[in-house]
């Protein structure tokens, strides 16, 4: 089933302290990290969160994923069906090593700052497959994404929402939100009805 890439989401991870890092093992360099952590939330919107559960990417490792610099399609670092990206799912997160084309002076450059510490945030870009959507004791919402079909993987420079990520998830809300107060004025109705 072909996905149209308008519908593809982006979700920005913040590193935890050293996530990322650049490795040199003989000639080969590589930039490493985790591209998303399990279990840790991240607010969409004021009132909704989001996390990642673990084996949400288990089912789309085998798929042709690329690693990106900002989402960007012709800023290509690495593919996993040839061998240049790796990933992998562990207890902690979705891990993944690009290994770097020293021949690609982009590419050199982004190691050269993520080295630095100048770029160290990631985000990955993806379909939701499957969800689960709870309330929490504070009214806050709490989506657990559950399955995920994996397009892309990015470094990125200055990580944010697509908005129209943010504006997908809030109007996905509204109308929950609607349909439960629809319901619940119904059951009332009902009741009065029968009283």
């Amino acid at each position: 089933m072909k996905q149209s890439m308008d519908k593809i989401e982006q979700r920005t991870m913040v590193p935890v302290s050293g996530s990322f890092q650049t490795r040199a093992e003989g000639e080969e360099l590589y930039i490493e990290g985790y591209f998303s952590v399990f279990n840790s939330p991240y607010e969409i919107c004021p009132g909704v969160i989001e996390v990642v559960a673990p084996g949400a990417f288990s089912e789309t490792l085998g798929d042709d994923i690329r690693a990106l610099t900002n989402h960007d399609t012709t800023l290509v670092l690495g593919r996993n069906k040839i061998g240049t990206l790796t990933l992998r799912e562990d207890g902690h997160g979705l891990w993944g090593s690009i290994r770097i084309n020293r021949e690609d002076q982009d590419a050199m450059n982004l190691y050269r700052r993520v080295q630095r510490g100048d770029v160290d945030q990631c985000s990955f870009g993806f379909i939701i497959l499957d969800e689960k959507r709870e309330i929490l004791e504070d009214g806050t919402v709490r989506y657990t994404i559950l399955k995920v079909k994996l397009f892309e993987v990015s470094v990125v420079t200055f990580p944010a929402y697509e908005q129209t990520s943010v504006s997908a998830r809030m109007k996905q809300e509204e109308t929950i939100r609607q349909r439960l107060f629809q319901e619940k004025k119904e059951a009332l109705r009902k009741k009065l009805k029968g009283a």
